[in-house]
């Protein structure tokens, strides 16, 4: 799999590695941004837990 995503991005390989960077921050912002707190708020049960001292 990865040598196929190798193999279709343009460019010499300096140029690969920049382009694969880049999609791996973008992968990273979109997880953190919106996915890991939906899975949150679907996992968190919704009464709030207290404890007292």
């Amino acid at each position: 799999m990865y040598g196929a995503l190798w193999r279709i991005l343009p460019g010499p390989v300096w140029l690969r590695i920049v382009i694969l960077l880049v999609a791996l921050a973008v992968l990273l912002f979109v997880l953190s941004t919106w996915v890991f707190p939906f899975v949150d708020g679907v996992l968190t049960p919704s009464q709030p837990v207290t404890v007292n001292p």
